[in-house]
């Protein structure tokens, strides 16, 4: 019996049992769905993340007063008040440096009219714009002659805008708000981004440092500083020369512990990285478990079909077949099986994840290499768990099989 005719035994065998056949490969198909869409809702984080962390800023660098230590017990990130508007000009801009901004925040209560709300006042310069990729809905930013002139102005996110008036579309340029009960002129109004994950910049309202400082916070002293780096390449280099200058600035002896800390962008998106990706690997492994149970099930139900095949195959062997012809043909079916399973099950995986990213309001990618893998893997479990029952069944004596009752 030549191999197309083992093909055509094999689908009638599984024809004739269709309940069984679609009960085996439902393990399959559950255990192939889980992978992909584990693995797209993984692949969806990781993008999504890596999508928020470079909307911070283009190729940014923060630094930040390092941990303050009394009597051995040290503070949390950010204890010191190490960072003033002169460190600013202490970082050179030059080849790896592309601006510099100081940044300083904080919570208070804005009124315009009627309306009113609650949100974070950050103090900043011109340089703002360029670090963390402004754009305009209308008007203009904060200018170097805003800042050097302590100016009473502000630039809205859209929210603001909305929350103040209820209406998003509502033309608020020129017209005086409250903060903290100091009039600012209202300059511009910024385009809507979205939240990063971290804070929403829709939310916030800009104004000078300067004017924050001196008119709300009452302090000189900077939440951080934020540093843009010409290209990615530079920023390593970009964030040796602000620790070389601040070092400098702050006079901090070598060998001593710095009073401030830098952070580069690179590195933290990397590391998130890795931990997303590690957590995909850990879904997919859990969700592949399921795999190994449907092929388990596949064998099983294969030896339960040569238990009642026993004369069948002695009939067979009988009348010419060969132990080689019935292998194949029960190995054709467990394969049969596998496979028709893990076709259903990348399609159900591929519509669940994208079902399951919609409800919870996130992305999810399916990407290639996953659906590959786990359509192998199914193919790969039909081979594994069908050589068994293949096995038994083409080692049947003829005579013991056509005796079997």
């Amino acid at each position: 019996m030549n191999f197309f005719e083992s093909i055509r035994v094999s689908l009638r065998a599984l024809q004739a049992n269709k309940l069984r056949s679609a009960l085996t490969m439902l393990g399959m198909i559950i255990g192939v769905a889980a992978v992909i869409a584990m693995v797209g809702i993984g692949n969806g984080a990781t993008a999504s993340i890596t999508s928020q962390i470079q909307g911070l800023g283009s190729n940014l660098l923060t630094v930040s007063p390092g941990q303050s230590n009394s009597g051995g017990v040290r503070g949390g990130a950010g204890s010191l008040t190490t960072l003033t508007i002169t460190d600013v000009d202490k970082i050179p801009i030059d080849t790896a440096v592309k601006a510099v901004a100081p940044y300083t925040d904080n919570d208070y209560q804005v009124v315009l009219g009627s309306g009113n709300t609650s949100t974070q006042i950050s103090g900043t310069n011109e340089s703002y714009e360029v670090i963390k990729n402004v754009t305009m809905a209308s008007g203009r930013f904060i200018t170097k002659a805003d800042v050097d002139s302590n100016a009473r102005v502000a630039v809205l996110g859209p929210t603001v805008v909305t929350n103040l008036t209820g209406d998003p579309n509502t033309d608020i340029l020129g017209k005086t708000i409250k903060i903290n009960n100091i009039p600012f002129q209202v300059i511009g109004v910024t385009t809507a981004t979205g939240s990063t994950g971290f804070m929403s910049s829709d939310n916030m309202i800009l104004a000078p440092i300067t004017t924050v400082q001196t008119r709300l916070i009452g302090k000189k002293t900077l939440r951080s500083i934020l540093v843009s780096a010409s290209s990615p390449d530079l920023m390593q280099t970009a964030q040796d020369e602000i620790t070389i200058a601040l070092e400098q600035a702050h006079k901090i002896k070598a060998g001593k512990p710095d009073d401030f800390t830098v952070q580069n962008q690179a590195d933290i998106l990397a590391s998130v990285q890795g931990v997303t990706q590690t957590l995909t690997m850990l879904l997919g492994g859990i969700a592949g478990i399921s795999l190994l149970v449907g092929g388990i099930g596949i064998m099983n139900i294969m030896l339960v079909s040569v238990t009642e095949r026993t004369r069948e195959i002695g009939i067979r062997k009988a009348i010419g077949a060969r132990s080689t012809d019935i292998l194949t043909q029960f190995l054709i079916e467990a394969i049969v099986l596998s496979v028709l399973g893990g076709g259903i099950g990348i399609a159900l995986g591929t519509a669940g994840s994208s079902m399951i990213g919609t409800a919870l309001n996130m992305s999810t990618s399916v990407s290639l290499t996953s659906v590959l893998v786990a359509f192998g893997f199914s193919a790969a479990i039909g081979i594994i768990f069908g050589v068994f029952p293949a096995r038994k069944a083409a080692a049947m004596d003829p005579i013991d099989a056509l005796r079997f009752e």
